[in-house]
Parts: C-alpha cells; structure tokens; sequence
C-alpha cells in the first residue's frame, strides 16, 4: 500500500520530483529521463511508469532552460524506439508462449492483440498514445511475428509523434501560471484523454457483443 502511495504521489507531482532531480542531478537528469522511458516501453512488466506526464513535465523544463529541448527531443524519442524496439525482440523471443507466463498480465495482452484486429499495424502508432497498451503493444506484435522492418516503420513513427507531441506540449503549455497551479489536475486530464480511446473501443464492443446477443 504504501509503494501505491508512493508511485501516485510521484505520478501527480511529477513537476516537483523532477525539479528536484534537475536541481541534484544536473546533466544526468537525461539518462533518467532516457531509463524511464526506455524501460516504459521496453518492459513488459513495466506499463505503470509515468510516461506521458513525465514526457509533458521535461517539456515544461525545456522551456526554462532547465533543459535542452533538441537533446530532450532526441534522447528520448531514441529511448521510445529502442523500448520499443526490446519488447518486440522479447515477445518474438518468447511467442505463443508468453501466454502462460505469470508475469505477464494476460488481460494488458488480450487488450494489445484487440488493437491490432481493430487498427491492424498502426496499433503501434495509436498504441503509443495508450498508457499500459503502448508497453503490451510491440511485445504482442513480436508474439505476432510481425515483419521486423514493417514494425520498425511504426515504431519509429510513433515513437517521434509520441516524444514530439508531449514534450512540445509541455514546452507551450507547461508553464503557463493556471497549469502550474493546478499540474495535478492536468496530469491527470493527460491520463484520461491517452485512455479515452481505449474506453470508447471498450464501449463499441460491448455494444456490439449486446447486439449480438439480443
């Protein structure tokens, strides 16, 4: 419980911790940044790190100069690939297999092979933007043994429109008063519009599994 305690209060006051790794830390700060992500999206056992907010939160420093923008931009969309690119490996590695592992949750792993019947390959674009999903994702497309190069073309895409799109959100909107004042409140908008989209495919297909029935 007080692990849980810990991990939330890291997740909504991600500004301050990383304003105080900056402060401790100076130019390490970026092999943080780049661990965290890396092992997000690398990870399979990993899908609760704070990925989209602590991406928007780097974005916020940047525009303090508390950070380089280019290098942030760089290290971590490196970060998102090669993650990405690690858990493809591992599931591939495993296959049909990883279905009976305990570690792996097989619930995270059904919704992931879910996305790819409905979005086929772009699943790993749209998957990126989906806390939890974007870290079963490649590891599902490796189970799938998807084209390597087909899924590098994805993965790279989505991994630049992922990094890009928080980090410049931040670096635009971070630091204006009323989101500072309430970064909480805005981290927790950021979760819920990334898992909008799972929510409205939840809602289609029971829907669908209604009519079907009826």
């Amino acid at each position: 419980m007080e692990l849980l305690q810990h991990l939330l209060d890291i997740f909504l006051h991600i500004d301050k911790h990383l304003a105080n790794v900056i402060s401790e830390y100076g130019v390490l700060t970026y092999a943080l940044l780049f661990l965290v992500i890396f092992i997000e999206t690398g990870l399979v056992v990993m899908p609760f790190l704070p990925g989209d907010s602590l991406l928007f939160a780097a974005g916020a420093f940047t525009a303090l100069d508390s950070l380089d923008l280019p290098v942030t931009l760089g290290l971590l969309s490196l970060a998102a690939i090669a993650g990405d690119t690690l858990n493809y490996w591992v599931g591939r590695g495993l296959g049909k297999q990883a279905y009976s592992l305990s570690w792996v949750n097989q619930r995270h792993l059904e919704r992931a092979q879910e996305f790819y019947q409905t979005y086929g390959g772009k699943t790993i674009v749209l998957a990126r933007f989906v806390p939890i999903v974007r870290t079963f994702a490649p590891f599902a497309a490796g189970i799938g043994r998807m084209s390597y190069l087909y899924f590098l073309t994805y993965n790279v895409i989505g991994g630049l429109a992922w990094v890009l799109i928080c980090v410049l959100s931040g670096y635009f909107f971070g630091n204006i008063p009323v989101v500072k004042k309430n970064f909480e409140l805005v981290i927790l908008a950021i979760v819920l519009i990334s898992i909008l989209p799972l929510v409205i495919e939840l809602w289609k297909e029971k829907r669908k599994a209604k009519q079907a029935n009826d």
